[in-house]
């Protein structure tokens, strides 16, 4: 099957605990989370290395793997609920340098919190370009680092 073929799969075919998850969320989330999960599968598609991914619940949230070819790391999708609005977040692992890489690159086209999350308004465009950006170098991450430590190494000798 070719990687648009598996895209196209993985997007129609939902796991039922993560459809469960995105139900629960509010509508104007679920929406956006829905329109960034679609994104997620296509920026892993058109990625060299990336390979399948392994759709699942991590904290009762929907998280993307990299689980074959161990690329790069997990993505989660969520929401931040407050008082004078709600906000949709694509998560990261804390431990990663990612957040900041993209504080640097975007500072004025996203929120964030904290080295976790990149924060969007559901009521506002999905920056879809800048955003794609953010999801190949998540799942890519390992890889990259894997080829950063190879040239090191090489330099090294």
């Amino acid at each position: 099957m070719t990687s648009e073929g598996q895209r196209d799969q993985a997007i129609t075919s939902v796991p039922v605990e993560v459809a469960g998850a995105f139900a629960a969320f509010p509508t104007d989330v679920r929406q956006r989370l829905e329109e960034i999960r679609r994104l997620i599968f296509t920026v892993a598609a058109e990625t060299p290395g990336v390979g399948p991914l392994t759709e699942t619940l991590k904290w009762g949230e929907p998280a993307y793997l990299t689980q074959e070819s161990k690329s790069g790391t997990t993505i989660r999708l969520g929401w931040i609920p407050s008082s004078d609005r709600t906000t949709c977040a694509v998560l990261f692992n804390c431990q990663t340098t990612l957040v900041e890489t993209f504080r640097e690159q975007f500072p004025e086209r996203f929120g964030f919190q904290k080295n976790r999350a990149i924060l969007l308004d559901p009521a506002e465009a999905l920056p879809v370009d800048e955003l794609s950006v953010c999801l190949e170098m998540a799942l890519t991450y390992h890889q990259r680092r894997k080829t950063t430590q190879s040239r090191r190494s090489s330099l090294a000798g």
